[in-house]
């Protein structure tokens, strides 16, 4: 039995006419740059979040950069966030000219821990970046605290999170984008709403954020031929809008398809000494982007490839830290400063979880591991 770690032709099938039936008309008018199918995808996010603004923009990747220079952030700014996290997150502050301060993560959900970042606040952070990882929210309850204690404006990394839900203190159910003075969604095609390439948004409740936002995506105007000051060419395209519209009526039910994956493996797995399965808080409610185990006692590797002799795909996210890597040496860390991203580094393995799998093809996964463990 073949069991990939994803495999985005199985949803594609499912869903292909409705997905023509979109593009058509884009195809046919030909006009392919934000414009009409753009604005009503942006008015269905915000409705479905629910939040007041929501952005279009080229991708994940911008939709962080984007609203890091809707805040002004800049040489001399530092941004804290995460060390265990994809590269866009540091790579985004880096390229506004600020600097990443990097605080440790919470050992059972890899989320950036607010105490710790709490911690890593000087006179000289403008933004706080919490990554919603793997699926699941950061505390966004202790985060909005944060920000408004320290002053500092709170952006939402939320590319692996769209939909992920949090309880609050009185009982409120909130999503992702609704606490953060911004968040920023990836529609990568391996994403929960997956495009057909490379896709973003930037949601914001704050009508002076939003504007920014708009302009800063189109060169820094309002109008055509005039920029109040230099921004990207970063614009969502109508044909992956209209992608994005007809598979957003799915996203709910992908999601509850991934959980149910998820509670299927937790049971069957439970028990298994040397692996860790994924921690959700009792208040939270994950969208499972990826279902990531921890290996313990250094077997990671072999793990992983006992599952591919077995034919089954797994995937590693990260196996090296932000504060590590080669391009960010200048910032001065060292290894050991960040033990819990670390040790998450070396441990990690994420399993299939895509809403397609089969009961049969999630039961081999389990039986493959119990297997490696003499179970």
């Amino acid at each position: 039995m073949q069991v990939p770690l994803l495999d985005l032709t199985l949803q594609h099938r499912e869903i292909a006419g409705d997905i023509a039936a979109a593009m058509a008309p884009v195809i046919d008018e030909q006009r392919f740059i934000l414009g009409p199918v753009v604005d009503q995808f942006e008015r269905e996010i915000e409705a479905y979040l629910p939040v007041t603004h929501a952005i279009g923009c080229a991708s994940g990747t911008d939709a962080i950069l984007l609203a890091l220079r809707a805040f002004d952030c800049g040489p001399g700014d530092e941004v804290v966030t995460s060390p265990f996290t994809f590269f866009a997150t540091a790579g985004a502050i880096h390229n506004v000219g600020a600097r990443s301060v990097f605080a440790d993560i919470q050992p059972d959900t890899f989320n950036l821990d607010p105490a710790c970042a709490d911690d890593a606040v000087t006179e000289r952070t403008k933004v706080v970046m919490p990554v919603h990882l793997f699926g699941q929210m950061a505390d966004m309850t202790a985060f909005r605290a944060l920000g408004e204690g320290r002053g500092v404006r709170i952006l939402e990394d939320a590319a692996q999170a769209i939909g992920a839900r949090q309880r609050t203190a009185d009982g409120e159910w909130i999503t992702t984008g609704t606490l953060g003075d911004a968040c920023a969604f990836s529609f990568f095609p391996t994403k929960n709403l997956g495009a057909f390439g490379d896709a973003g948004m930037t949601v914001t409740n704050d009508a002076d954020t939003a504007e920014r936002l708009r302009k800063l995506r189109v060169h820094g105007g309002r109008q055509m031929y005039h920029h109040e000051e230099v921004g990207y060419n970063s614009r969502l395209d109508a044909l992956q809008a209209a992608v994005l519209r007809a598979k957003l009526p799915h996203l709910r039910a992908w999601s509850d398809a991934r959980r149910h994956h998820a509670a299927f493996y937790d049971g069957a797995l439970a028990g298994i000494d040397g692996i860790v399965t994924p921690v959700v808080k009792p208040d939270s409610e994950s969208i499972f982007n990826q279902y990531t185990l921890r290996v313990l006692d250094g077997r990671r590797d072999a793990l992983s490839e006992h599952l591919k002799a077995a034919g089954i795909g797994s995937g590693v996210y990260y196996p090296v830290p932000l504060h590590l890597q080669e391009c960010f040496a200048y910032l001065g860390y060292r290894e050991g400063q960040f033990p819990h991203a670390e040790q998450a580094c070396r441990e990690v393995l994420s399993l299939p979880v895509f809403p397609e799998l089969t009961q049969a093809q999630l039961s081999y996964v389990a039986e493959t591991i119990g297997a490696f463990f003499g179970r």
